[in-house]
């Protein structure tokens, strides 16, 4: 019974992802998306696009993943990513994760706590796919939204083609070419700078 109570406990936190504003608005919407938008979107795409992955992957795993990669974001806030991949804030959504992952029973918090970690480490094809499906809906974003949070946030497009261009093609380079095409095609209209 009270490995029950832990899990409607965590239900009930986990809510409260609903609430981090992201940096992007969702295609065709002029409001910011949240991160349990995010989360749907990703998985979403994950199982769409899951036959591009470079290797094969458990699309459940790389599910789960992205299901809880942002939980963090609970405690440390949504951030450019252009600019959030420092030590810090990783330790803040760290501490954040295991607070939440607490709640739950022993197994499911080993399970969750190292599935976490992996996607952060980016050390299994499942990890590298699901990094990979994490970028690909900010990008189509702005792409489709005049470049609003790369505007907003004074990012090149050199940056923004460094730091996809290697987070992508390890997860699937067939996706990061099409992903690659597009932003030529945002860069060539000017959404790109």
């Amino acid at each position: 019974m009270e490995e029950i109570k832990g899990i409607i406990d965590f239900m009930v936190e986990v809510e409260k992802l609903k609430a981090i504003e992201r940096q992007t608005k969702p295609v065709g919407l002029n409001r910011y998306e949240n991160s349990a938008e995010h989360s749907w979107h990703v998985c979403l795409s994950a199982l769409m696009l899951k036959d591009f992955a470079n290797e094969q992957v458990d699309i459940t795993r790389v599910m789960k993943m992205l299901l809880i990669h942002d939980l963090g974001e609970i405690e440390a806030g949504d951030t450019v990513i252009y600019s959030s991949e420092t030590d810090e804030n990783k330790q803040v959504e760290r501490s954040g994760v295991q607070q939440l992952f607490q709640l739950l029973p022993q197994a499911s918090r080993d399970e969750y706590s190292n599935l976490w970690e992996e996607f952060e480490e980016g050390s299994s094809p499942e990890a590298r796919f699901a990094k990979a499906i994490d970028r690909v809906p900010p990008l189509l974003h702005n792409i489709y939204g005049e470049g609003h949070s790369w505007k907003k946030h004074n990012i090149s497009k050199e940056k923004v083609f460094a730091f996809n261009s290697e987070r992508i093609s390890r997860g699937s380079n067939i996706l990061w070419q099409e992903v690659e095409s597009r932003l030529n095609e945002a860069v060539e209209k000017g959404v790109l700078k």
